[in-house]
């Protein structure tokens, strides 16, 4: 059984910070393509950024610039480094993960339960 769980997520005023990070544990054998997803009130769930294991990062255009993405390949980790936030970055955030069992050796998406972030205006 694999399990990837957030943590970070609050309360901030417009220009704070805040710093999620995602931590997959359970039967892993490889930890492919990572990345962080967020879903405002009243919308679809969006791309926010994703990173290769080789650490190659890509961000969505609302918030390149503002936010880091960062891994840690020896502890399963992922971090979300938030930066200049404005009250649009309002949403729950998820850490998504393609994970390879150690015993089923396919590469299968897993999601977090989410954590919600909140700017204040």
């Amino acid at each position: 059984q694999v399990q990837l769980v957030e943590s970070g997520g609050g309360l901030v005023q417009a220009g704070g910070s805040l710093r999620l990070s995602c931590a997959a544990s359970g039967s892993i054998f490889s930890i492919n393509g990572m990345g962080w997803y967020r879903q405002g009130p009243g919308k679809q769930r969006e791309l926010v950024a994703t990173i290769t294991r080789s650490g190659s990062a890509d961000f969505a255009d609302s918030v390149n610039g503002r936010f880091t993405i960062s891994r840690d390949n020896a502890k399963n980790t992922m971090c979300l480094q938030m930066n200049s936030l404005k009250p649009e970055d309002t949403a729950v955030y998820y850490c998504h993960a393609i994970i390879t069992q150690t015993v089923i050796h396919i590469p299968q998406d897993y999601w977090g339960q989410g954590t919600q972030v909140t700017v204040s205006s």
